[in-house]
């Protein structure tokens, strides 16, 4: 027979099987013998391309990261791009929460959580920060994030109006926050978000000088 125009698989299309599945079943359900049947092909032909399952589950760890966006950090005030960044890496977490516990081992060698570290540091330092706080806040901003794309609060209500009032008084509404949970989960990220930018800026003022000014508007949001 002869061989087809195009290979059955390549690292793109696993990568991208690989996220689906594990968007839609989870880690735990995931593995190489799952990724090959969703695939149509034998388990060792993913070998070709990937040595182990670790590997796979880090090329799809680097693609989530790949979509967050970090080019305003050469361009804009540094609390500005820490708002921006903050805002872009929860949205591509929060898509795919699943692989979350995954992402959050480290940059290690992937190539894009790398590109993004550097782009941070880097804008950081830039701006004046000391080697040593620009690492912490990248850090910090990195904990901020996942913890935030990992679980909703809101969703940890049931929708059950007497399940809360008699016990908890104060929580005689809690059973609506699930049908709100988009603006409550969003609400309290932006919120959090622009505390720890205030709190950076007071410490920025103590640690390096005064603040230069903002723009005029402000702030974008």
């Amino acid at each position: 027979m002869p061989r087809p125009r195009q290979a059955l698989l390549s690292r793109e299309r696993i990568v991208e099987a690989a996220a689906a599945l594990i968007d839609a079943d989870g880690l735990d359900a995931f593995s190489t013998r799952r990724l090959a049947a969703a695939l149509g092909v034998r388990g060792p032909s993913l070998y070709n391309h990937f040595g182990t399952k670790d590997e796979i589950l880090d090329a799809v760890a680097d693609s989530i990261t790949g979509q967050v966006d970090v080019s305003f950090f050469a361009e804009v005030d540094w609390r500005e791009a820490l708002r921006r960044w903050g805002h872009s890496y929860r949205a591509a977490l929060a898509a795919h929460p699943n692989i979350v516990p995954h992402l959050a081992r480290g940059p290690g060698r992937r190539p894009a959580a790398l590109t993004m570290a550097d782009a941070v540091y880097g804008g950081l330092v830039a701006a004046g920060w000391p080697p040593a706080r620009a690492t912490h806040i990248g850090a910090l901003m990195r904990y901020f994030v996942m913890g935030s794309a990992l679980s909703s609060f809101a969703q940890g209500f049931v929708k059950d109006p007497g399940l809360y009032a008699e016990q908890y008084p104060h929580l005689s509404q809690a059973h609506r926050l699930a049908e709100h949970q988009q603006q409550v989960d969003e609400g309290a990220f932006a919120l959090g978000l622009e505390a720890l930018i205030d709190g950076l800026s007071h410490t920025y003022e103590r640690v390096v000088g005064p603040l230069p000014p903002l723009p005029p508007g402000g702030p974008a949001y």
